[in-house]
């Protein structure tokens, strides 16, 4: 990413998360985390499920436009896959509704890190209760505590980690106080800590290399970008922070935040924002990073997740191999 590109997207990030009071604030993790911390000693480390994986495979669903797109839940009901399934919980309701269900694939996971309250509206739809005590879910501590109750009462069993928000701000930083705190009672050795990129799509791909020991990962529904037909309409409804952009759509500037970018892999074009570019280079730079067995492939078939160490196919093609 081209420097003056990254000092724009630095310049709107912090004009949302640090000059306004947004859900994903400091006060927002220490409050959540209070308040989820006596379940949190209770319930289980999400350590504890890389006791009993089974499958090295897995293959992490996102919510983005492609998943509809292409078929890619009908595709995979319809396959003969036996690894494990890691649903980001935006995707949740309408996975099941799909039929990719833990009575079909039996090691079924959805994942919450974001401490905002409008995580509850993904554990509302009362086909999740219809799969009571067959979903495990895996919790950030600084996820929003009636988010985490509304997943409880559906029977989603509950298993925690630490988001890394400041670990690098030393001993005082949040992260080693609740650890701390963690540590105090039942999980002597502590949860486990991981690197989100702010979004639970990326923390999925890391929660399956770092605690279910998976050496495949296979993505779809994660675009991290917009479809080359969306409105701008829609694509400022973004979040707080693309509705924030003020700039004529024709300038230099406008187009280095809302670049319309080419994917080789799939042949096709998508539009990213400030968001979209700040997740996306944070994931394929951890791709990037990750030791050489673990294997990434993109099989979106759409977004803007392309480049080194990840490998892009059509969804059928990696199906084909479970036939």
């Amino acid at each position: 990413m081209e420097t003056d590109n990254q000092s724009e997207i630095e310049k709107v990030m912090k004009k949302v998360y640090f000059e306004f009071d947004t859900a994903v604030s400091y006060k927002s993790w220490v409050k959540n985390f209070a308040l989820n911390l006596e379940n949190i000693w209770k319930e289980k480390s999400a350590k504890k499920l890389s006791e009993n994986t089974v499958s090295d495979i897995a293959i992490v669903i996102g919510r983005g436009p492609s998943l509809k797109n292409h078929d890619h839940l009908n595709k995979l009901k319809s396959s003969n896959y036996n690894g494990a399934i890691i649903c980001t919980d935006g995707a949740l309701a309408t996975v099941l509704k799909a039929g990719i269900t833990p009575d079909r694939f039996p090691e079924f996971y959805v994942v919450t890190m974001d401490p905002s309250s409008e995580t509850g509206r993904h554990y509302k739809d009362e086909i999740i209760n219809k799969y009571h005590g067959k979903i495990k879910g895996i919790f950030s501590t600084v996820s929003n505590p009636n988010t985490v109750e509304k997943a409880r009462k559906l029977g989603i069993e509950i298993f925690w980690f630490h988001s890394l928000v400041d670990y690098n701000e030393g001993e005082k930083s949040f992260n080693q106080i609740s650890a701390l705190i963690t540590r105090a009672k039942n999980h002597e050795n502590g949860l486990p800590a991981i690197q989100t990129g702010g979004n639970v799509g990326t923390t999925s791909w890391f929660l399956c290399w770092k605690i279910l020991n998976c050496k495949t990962i296979t993505l779809i529904g994660i675009n991290h970008g917009w479809e080359d037909t969306d409105s701008w309409e829609t694509i400022m409804t973004h979040n707080r922070m693309c509705k924030m952009v003020e700039m004529d759509k024709n300038s230099e500037s406008f187009k280095k935040l809302f670049p319309r970018i080419y994917n080789p892999d799939f042949d096709c074009y998508c539009i990213l924002d400030p968001i979209f570019q700040y997740y996306s280079a944070g994931l394929k730079e951890f791709i990037f990073r990750s030791p050489e067995e673990i294997k990434t492939i993109n099989a979106t078939e759409g977004g803007c997740i392309f480049g080194d160490r990840i490998k892009s196919m059509k969804l059928e093609k990696f199906l084909t191999k479970f036939d």
